[in-house]
């Protein structure tokens, strides 16, 4: 199973960050040690400055390569919501140095994952989540406003990469990304449900 992450997805999250509007799909990587296990997320010691990126997550549901974006939409059975944790500091440093950001996106713990959810229920073009930091909501995002949609990050992706059943896409976080400290609580919400309760310690 491999992580495949897209970055700078929502044009007012780019901006926030200073980064220009990419023309395609911006691809990163997570390996499947990744994943959370449980509720706890720990900071890890070589960071200052961890941040939270609530996203819409695809499970593969069929695997392909070369995959036309009007078939897209039969790879994928599932959505949920992650959480791509980001050690800002260690990427600011790589990124100065023309380095890659595997170090800042990639470490153990840093690939949140819901429960998943059948799509047929849910609105894709239109789905809002949120992301609540201490019962403060931090982020409100909806893929409407998304620069690459669910079938143009699949067809890109898969023109570079086999995708195999049970591999998960993070399709892009929306503005408000922000920095997690000890004791913090967050909880994602897909429309009005909770479906992430993470404690920071």
């Amino acid at each position: 199973m491999k992580i495949i992450c897209i970055g700078r997805n929502y044009s007012e999250h780019a901006k926030e960050l200073g980064n220009e509007i990419p023309e395609n799909p911006v691809i990163f990587m997570k390996p499947d040690t990744a994943v959370l296990k449980g509720n706890d997320f720990y900071i890890p010691e070589f960071s200052n400055d961890i941040h939270y990126e609530l996203e819409v997550v695809l499970k593969i549901s069929k695997g392909g390569k070369y995959i036309r974006k009007e078939a897209a939409n039969k790879h994928y059975e599932e959505i949920g919501l992650g959480i791509d944790f980001t050690a800002r500091d260690l990427q600011s440093e790589l990124k100065s140095k023309g380095l890659p950001w595997e170090l800042a996106k990639g470490f153990d713990g840093s690939a949140v994952v819901s429960n998943f959810f059948k799509k047929d229920s849910l609105n894709l073009d239109g789905l809002q989540f949120s992301l609540l930091k201490n019962k403060e909501k931090v982020q409100d995002g909806n893929t409407k406003d998304m620069m690459f949609n669910f079938d143009d990050i699949i067809a890109f992706a898969s023109q570079y990469f086999t995708l195999r059943v049970g591999d998960l896409i993070f399709t892009g976080t929306p503005k408000g990304v922000g920095k997690v400290e000890e004791n913090d609580i967050l909880e994602a919400y897909l429309e009005d449900e909770k479906i992430l309760d993470i404690r920071i310690l």
